[in-house]
């Protein structure tokens, strides 16, 4: 099986699934329209056509790209996959009859009845199973956020073509702004906020979740390059229709369809599908690994957790991910029940400047600070579980929820993302992740949050299979030094 169908197979598997209980199903109720009500498994011959057509089924799975973009087709389109489907399978199974000279002594009327009744019956379930999938949750919260930039004359029709296609189902338009012309707050066309582009949206844009943008430019709408440039320092995704572009400020990293329309899609850095199907297998092998390791460690830290500063053991705090989508990120306690509170009267002791991250010298926060050693510096059992960074593994169920990664950006809290410039942006436009190259590369030392910044796009621009491979050998280093977070 070929790595793209072997995909598609492992993710619409539930399709697989209805496909051959449907065969079995059919292949009975063919039986009963021309036979007795009885068990047609318990007859020799037709048992062994069953078998026969179970196995074309299997092969025609294993080897075809059947399932390939199954929810993006429309009802016809299904038709016909369905019909050569099926079709397939009979052909498979009749040349394997007549190559053992069976052909003669099978049911020729229970093959035929089994291929109408078949088409019919797998038709529907995938039409049904479909709708399933559209209406659950996991399937909605895992749409695109995209907004749509064009002219007012345009917005209405770009719209209407975007969200009737049935094809790109995997996305919801979040916002329509234009730019040539002015909008009231709260103004929207149809169920879309619509926007007028000002600083007020670019500031929406930079603080929402936002996964990509489609800039469909008009004829009488000349290119806007300010607005292009800010979205490249944001690191938002972009797609514009296809127009003479010759700036090389924006480079052209691939072409796709979004909705009827045909995009040049840009991004800073864009991983091959390849890279990132091996990166999410790391990430589900290593959260599920970490995971075994938390739960250790809870039995024995727990209860000194406990003792030391009752309360919850775990800390669950709301940061923000990829694109600006919000998630809840654990962690074990290692601060005082009033941390959070506290956290404003200490920051002008933060050694980030502008508040744009926070980090202290001896956090009075840290459950047993108060405790020194002879060098007077803090040995509170808080201290000990933050410079080895046990109070982070939690956060491998995040990586394999997939919120987060194992390699990454670290997500910045609801606060500090409001402070966020546009050029900061481009920090969330990866999944975050349990370390990174700004956390090897000596994190209590940086105190400039623009060369956080700049190590964040480094990575980003630079990510590559090798480089988070190296990246995870440096952290475990820093870890058994005992040189994570102060």
């Amino acid at each position: 099986m070929g790595n793209k169908t072997l995909k598609e197979g492992l993710k619409h598997g539930d399709f697989i699934v209805i496909d051959l209980l449907c065969l079995q199903l059919c292949f009975i109720v063919s039986y009963w329209l021309h036979m007795p009500f009885e068990n047609p498994y318990s007859i020799d011959s037709f048992q062994y056509q069953a078998v026969i057509l179970t196995t074309s089924q299997l092969l025609v799975i294993v080897f075809t790209n059947n399932y390939n973009g199954i929810l993006r087709r429309g009802k016809l389109e299904e038709a016909w996959a369905v019909f050569k489907y099926i079709a397939t399978i009979m052909i498979l199974a009749l040349i394997y009859l007549f190559a053992v000279k069976q052909s003669t002594t099978a049911s020729r009327l229970q093959l035929g009845f089994t291929s109408v009744t078949y088409t019919i019956a797998d038709y529907i379930l995938r039409q049904l199973n479909k709708l399933r999938v559209f209406n659950s949750s996991k399937y909605r919260q895992n749409r695109r956020s995209v907004v749509l930039i064009t002219t007012c004359d345009t917005a209405e029709n770009a719209l209407r073509a975007l969200m009737s296609d049935p094809k790109h189902s995997s996305y919801f338009i979040s916002g329509v702004i234009v730019t040539d012309s002015e909008h009231h707050k709260d103004e929207k066309l149809g169920d879309v906020p619509l926007y007028s582009l000002n600083s007020d949206t670019l500031s929406k844009l930079s603080h929402g979740w936002v996964d990509e943008v489609f800039l469909l430019q008009s004829d009488n709408m000349s290119f806007p390059s300010e607005l292009m440039d800010n979205l490249f320092r944001m690191g938002i995704t972009v797609n514009y229709s296809i127009t003479p572009i010759t700036d090389g400020r924006w480079p052209i990293a691939e072409m796709r369809r979004l909705g009827p329309y045909r995009v040049l899609s840009s991004s800073v850095s864009i991983a091959p599908a390849g890279e990132q199907a091996v990166k999410r297998l790391a990430d589900i092998i290593g959260g599920l690994i970490g995971c075994i390791i938390t739960l250790i460690v809870f039995i024995f830290l727990a209860p000194v957790i406990y003792i030391k500063s009752p309360g919850p053991i775990f800390f669950a705090q709301k940061r923000v991910g990829q694109n600006g989508k919000v998630f809840l990120m654990y962690k074990f306690r290692s601060m005082y029940m009033d941390a959070e509170k506290r956290k404003q009267e200490l920051m002008e002791k933060n050694k980030i400047e502008n508040g744009m991250m926070f980090k202290m010298d001896d956090d009075p926060r840290i459950i047993g600070s108060e405790k020194k050693d002879r060098h007077g510096r803090p040995k509170g059992i808080g201290n000990f579980i933050r410079r080895h960074s046990i109070d982070e593994l939690p956060q491998f169920y995040n990586v394999l929820k997939g919120n987060m990664s194992l390699v990454g950006t670290r997500p910045p809290t609801l606060d500090e993302w409001e402070k966020y410039d546009l050029g900061h942006r481009i920090r969330m436009s990866i999944k975050p992740g349990l370390t990174g190259l700004w956390q090897v590369s000596g994190r209590s030392r940086i105190t400039d949050f623009e060369e956080v910044v700049r190590l964040d796009r480094e990575y980003i621009e630079n990510q590559s299979l090798l480089l988070d491979a190296k990246i995870i050998l440096k952290t475990v280093a820093v870890v058994f030094r005992g040189s994570g977070a102060e």
